[in-house]
């Protein structure tokens, strides 16, 4: 029988619940509200110590170690226990926010074995999620948006405790391993870590329903409970398989054993293929959230407290990570010391408080590549080729103030080149501009790979690239040379995916008369800013380009 939305997040509860440990924990995603609250106020019923943690969380109250601010307080050394040395039920608001050093350390401890993990998804896009390293180690999966408060009444207590008692003696079915593999398989799940929780929630499904070994309900419920938000493809029924004649009964004799094992139950199937989030498959084109200059002329911007230009030190608890700033935290106690060198600190020589602690601070910022790629084939060339240069070489002289580095790429016939690899020169890089031909096909995917490739190199010397393309998007020849229009787009769009993950920004230039949804598709694909610009002229190309914040 099909579960509300409601009632399939109470009873995921309750199966977590029978074994909070093994099942890992659960991911509610809702932001706030009198749904979510009216759920979370449930969580009493897991008889476990509550831990609350911000994604912010240093290692110093995660796991403990030397306690800096009651050491200086107290004069001797002191130790703090951590957050995580005991088990207990860890809630973590907030939880799509969470860095990916935070999540593998929270992962490590939920590896231990001590902890139930509830992570509350505020996320209001599809790409703000929970990190995959955490959500994969627990097996519920609750989305919570949509139910009305109305709707969020506890549809009753079952007997746990003695759940949790027939839970330790419920057996399988020898083939219910395998099974649960193959429809894992089904879907697109690669984990192993999938089909082991649905067996350990089918147990505890069978434990909550009073038996004690797994039928077939409590496969297809642990399936609908772990396998959809976990799916990366929707299962498609090949029609011939549907029409094809069935066998005699002979050949059904031979190869019903081979067919049961390698074909799932279509019946759970269908029922968790009903399940599956809408726009299953959007997810890889999802933007990335990239941080890029606003018009400062230097790369990505990076605080730390190793390296760079040194920052004011600010107060902060000192969490493992971060570095004292001694001197300036001498100036901040020293004011004080008069009014503290009394009492039990009089034998002191220098009293510090926890509110003195100064932490280091620096900013780097990573040099910055502009990298040109130019359309001159022949539909360019004849129309808007000139003011393209115009446009780059305006682009070029504003770059060499900055001290940025520019690379110059053009492609046309088959193929794309490196004009000018990067440099500060700013008389190369208008010589090699003003001597590029024009004429040919337009092998945009051509021009796209170069660019990934020479981003990519880039990147291992540390440097931030930046992509301006300018081109009329008339594609038309693929990778492989081919003069076909249909395989130039498609290259030209798996090209610019590649390359998003390269850039750190992007401009893409619509240099044609007519601009067309094409170039509009390759530039989303690419994470890049798209500009139509049919009528513009050099000034006008170059004022949209500063426009970004990129040149």
């Amino acid at each position: 029988m099909e579960h509300a939305p409601w009632d399939r997040a109470c009873l995921a509860l309750h199966l977590l619940c029978i074994d909070p440990i093994g099942l890992g924990g659960i991911t509610v995603r809702a932001r706030a509200g009198p749904a979510r609250e009216a759920f979370t106020s449930l969580l009493d019923r897991l008889a476990m110590r509550r831990i609350s943690l911000h994604p912010k969380t240093g290692d110093d109250l995660l796991f403990g170690g030397i306690d800096v601010a009651r050491t200086l307080a107290a004069g001797k050394l002191a130790h703090n226990p951590g957050l995580l040395s005991q088990g207990g039920v860890v809630i973590v608001p907030m939880a799509e926010r969470c860095s990916a050093d935070f999540a593998a350390r929270l992962a490590l401890s939920q590896d231990s074995g001590m902890h139930c993990l509830i992570l509350l998804d505020e996320g209001a896009e599809p790409e703000e999620a929970v990190p995959t390293v955490l959500s994969e180690r627990l097996a519920f999966h609750i989305d919570l948006g949509g139910i009305a408060f109305s709707e969020a009444a506890w549809p009753g207590e079952p007997d746990l405790r003695e759940a949790r008692d027939r839970y330790r003696g419920v057996v399988s079915a020898p083939g219910d391993k395998r099974r649960l593999v193959e429809l894992a398989a089904c879907f697109g799940i690669h984990s192993l870590r999938a089909p082991m929780l649905a067996l350990r929630v089918a147990r505890a499904h069978a434990a909550l329903s009073g038996r004690s070994s797994v039928e077939e309900t409590d496969m297809r419920i642990a399936a609908e409970l772990v396998y959809p938000h976990r799916a990366t493809i929707a299962p498609q029924r090949d029609d011939q398989e549907q029409t094809a004649p069935p066998e005699d009964s002979e050949a059904q004799a031979e190869n019903g054993n081979m067919d049961s094992a390698e074909i799932p139950d279509d019946l759970i199937v269908a029922a968790v293929k009903a399940m599956l989030p809408e726009h299953l498959l959007d997810s890889s084109q999802g933007k990335v959230r990239g941080v890029g200059p606003s018009g400062t002329g230097a790369g990505l911007r990076k605080t730390g407290n190793r390296r760079g230009r040194p920052l004011p030190a600010r107060p902060g608890r000192i969490d493992g990570r971060n570095r004292i700033d001694l001197l300036a935290t001498l100036k901040a106690a020293a004011p004080w010391q008069v009014l503290r060198g009394t009492g039990i600190a009089r034998h002191r020589k220098v009293v510090f408080y926890p509110s003195d602690l100064r932490q280091k601070r620096f900013e780097e910022h990573s040099d910055r590549v502009l990298i040109f790629v130019v359309d001159a084939s022949g539909s360019t060339a004849v129309t808007r080729l000139a003011e393209a240069k115009g446009a780059v070489e305006l682009l070029l002289a504003q770059s060499y103030a900055r001290r940025d580095q520019v690379a110059l790429i053009g492609f046309r016939g088959t193929s794309a080149e490196l004009l000018l690899s990067p440099t500060r020169s700013l008389v190369q890089a208008k010589r090699c501009l003003a001597a590029m031909p024009g004429g040919g096909g337009t092998p945009l995917a051509n021009g796209l790979h170069a660019s990934a490739e020479l981003a990519m190199q880039e990147r291992r010397k540390g440097l931030t690239s930046m992509v301006v393309l300018l081109t009329d998007g008339r594609t038309n020849v693929a990778l492989n040379g081919a003069a076909d229009r249909a395989a130039a787009y498609d290259d030209a769009m798996k090209t610019a995916a590649w390359l998003r993950g390269q850039i750190a920004n992007g401009v893409v230039l619509d240099a044609a008369n007519r601009p067309g949804a094409q170039l509009q598709s390759i530039a989303q694909a690419m994470g890049a800013k798209y500009i139509p610009l049919p009528r513009a002229d050099a000034q006008q190309m170059s004022a949209a380009i500063r426009a970004t914040g990129l040149g």
